[in-house]
Formats: structure tokens, sequence, C-alpha cells
């Protein structure tokens, strides 16, 4: 079977760019990084692709004179590769609306969040403050609205008392750098469908619960019927 031909659009240092190339690199894979884009040359991803052997361009945002013709160099140049999954992995542009529904349901996006709280920017000082127990990350297919979409895929990390903003994180991209290339890899085997706003994916989904704090033997009930990986599904195409 072929596999499917995914597009990387990034603007930073491309850890969850690493950890699709490091995927696509297996003997299984079911998808091949076609093009890796850049809206920044000194972008280290940039460097990432080169070093894979992939290829890669820079289109420069500034170097149009609209948001409209800057996406329109992306689109055309994405097609001319074949593209048929795109991936925003650290990509630092909103995009319009006429571009989200040109790619309508081709289009994910991994947030470092647990979405549908904390949408946008500062998303672990905010949780920090908002004194939740669980944080994560998740990959949705793009809507209009930011950080928004239906979701594919979340990972949850307690937050500890003594977390800060960056030790959050870390802890967050870890599970960053497992999600996306489980989407990726479930899309390519036709296995997530949307169904309204709602992903279906033919997956096991993990039973028990995650608690935080843990429970003290004082505390414990029965024993929950069955655990899972931090990592689920939601959704089957």
């Amino acid at each position: 079977m072929a596999r499917l031909k995914v597009g990387v659009l990034i603007s930073g240092s491309g850890t969850n760019l690493q950890a699709l190339i490091d995927n696509c690199a297996r003997a299984d894979a079911e998808s091949e990084i076609a093009l890796v884009l850049s809206n920044r040359a000194d972008a280290y991803g940039v460097t990432r692709a080169e070093r894979g052997g992939l290829p890669h361009g820079v289109i420069d945002h500034r170097g149009y004179d609209s948001r409209a013709a800057f996406e329109q160099a992306l689109s055309e140049t994405l097609e001319s590769s074949g593209v048929e999954l795109v991936c925003l992995a650290g990509f630092m542009r909103v995009l319009t609306a006429e571009f989200v529904e040109h790619w309508r349901d081709r289009l994910i996006n991994i947030h470092p969040s647990l979405l549908p709280a904390f949408k946008g920017l500062n998303t672990h000082a905010r949780a920090i403050e908002a004194g939740v127990r669980f944080a994560g990350c998740t990959v949705h297919f793009v809507r209009p609205e930011v950080d928004n979409g239906p979701i594919i895929v979340q990972a949850a990390v307690p937050v500890l008392d003594d977390d800060t903003a960056g030790t959050l994180a870390a802890r967050v991209l870890r599970e960053e750098h497992r999600c996306l290339p489980l989407a990726v890899r479930l899309i390519a085997q036709g296995r997530v469908s949307v169904v309204g706003e709602r992903c279906v994916i033919d997956a096991v989904a993990p039973g028990g619960a995650l608690i935080n704090p843990t429970p003290g033997p004082q505390e414990k009930g029965p024993e929950p019927c069955g655990s899972g990986p931090l990592v689920t599904g939601v959704g089957r195409r």
C-alpha cells in the first residue's frame, strides 16, 4: 500500500518534526514526509530536514503583501509535492479560514494542553496558575477557530506541586513526541473518521483512571477494571 504523503509546517526547533522523521524511518511506516516547509529561514527544523535528506523549503511570510498570498504559496507548494496530510508542528502563524477549509480534515495540529482547556499561548503557566492536577497535549484536526477542531489523540501528565512552566513543558513535550506520530499513523491506517465535529477512531480505549495525587492505602477502594497508557485515541476513518 502506498505511504501517506505528509507535509510538515514548522517555525522553530522542530522537535515534533524529528519525532515524525523517526516514525517515518521505520521499515513498516505507513507514511512518508514529502515536504518540510518553514516560514523562517533560521528555524533549526530546517537543519533537521536537511540532515534527514528530506525535501524542504522556506516560504517567508514577510515576503508577501497579504496573508492570502502567503497561504496560496504554501498550498501550491504542498500540492506540487503531492502532500495528502499537513501537520502543523510548531508553526507559529495563524491560518485563515480559507486555508483551513481548503485542507479540511487533511490538516492537523499539536497543542500543548488538554483542549478545550488553555487554548492559545502560555499554556503551562496558565495550567499551574489554575491549579489543575493534570495537563497534557492534544492532536486535533484544524478548524478556523484557533486551537479548535475534532480531537484525535490526547496525553495527560500530572502537574506536580513544585512544577514551573518549564518543568511542566518538558514533561508535556515528551508526550507530544509520542502523540503526533500516533495521530499520523492512525490516519494513514484509515482508522480515523470525522463524524460531525468529533473523531471516531478504530482503536482500543484504555480502562481505569488517572488520579493525582495517588491515593494512599487507606483511601483505596476496589481495584479498577483495567488500566491503560496515558496516550489515548478518541476517534476512525
